[in-house]
């Protein structure tokens, strides 16, 4: 919907506020200080609305000024989005908007393969909800258990997966540096 189809429909809407609480225009002009021709104009259309006319409409009726406007309403706030298999590792996004922060539940089944630090901009969160995560940051080599956390500068060498015999399940969060293409902290061996 556009801005001139909300604002359309704003004068209607005040003229059914103010009928479904029998107020008339003199009564309102004297509740808000807005003369009767301009509250007439407003809900008439032939005066687009502004903050200046519609606050102190929206206190006299004792209504939030959304209502007024005629907000959208909310949609379903729950995340559906589809799992992503990566290497072994299966995502569940948690934030459905491109850039920004973003969130991702994942779990890794054990697998024995061995520490490849990568680096790339940005800057990470993870927390731990089952299992055991092995991190490897720089020069440190430490395992987490469920409910500890770690954040860390991902322009350090960096490196996680499952500590272990079983699977791990954790929360990731990274901000939109943290989506580019890792690159490797040393080079393969040959």
């Amino acid at each position: 919907m556009s801005t001139d189809d909300v604002l359309a429909e704003v004068g209607p809407r005040l003229r059914r506020i103010r009928k479904e609480r029998q107020v008339t225009l003199a009564a309102l002009s004297e509740a808000t200080g807005i003369s009767v021709s301009t509250l007439s104009r407003l809900e008439s259309g032939l005066r687009k609305p502004s903050l200046e006319l519609l606050l102190p409409i929206a206190q006299a009726h004792q209504v939030p000024l959304d209502e007024l406007v005629g907000a959208p309403p909310v949609g379903d706030p729950r995340v559906r989005a589809r799992p992503i298999t990566r290497h072994g590792r299966t995502l569940y996004p948690l934030t459905r908007q491109p850039g920004g922060l973003q969130a991702y539940k994942v779990v890794e089944p054990q697998r024995g393969a061995e520490p490849d630090p990568r680096t790339h901009e940005g800057y990470e969160w993870l927390y731990v909800l089952s299992g055991r995560l092995r991190l490897v940051l720089g020069q440190h080599d430490v395992v987490l258990s469920p409910g500890e956390a770690a954040e860390f500068d991902t322009r350090v060498p960096h490196w996680f997966g499952p500590a272990g015999d079983g699977p791990v399940e954790f929360l990731s969060l990274f901000g939109p540096q943290g989506e580019r293409m890792h690159v490797r902290a040393r080079p393969a061996r040959s």
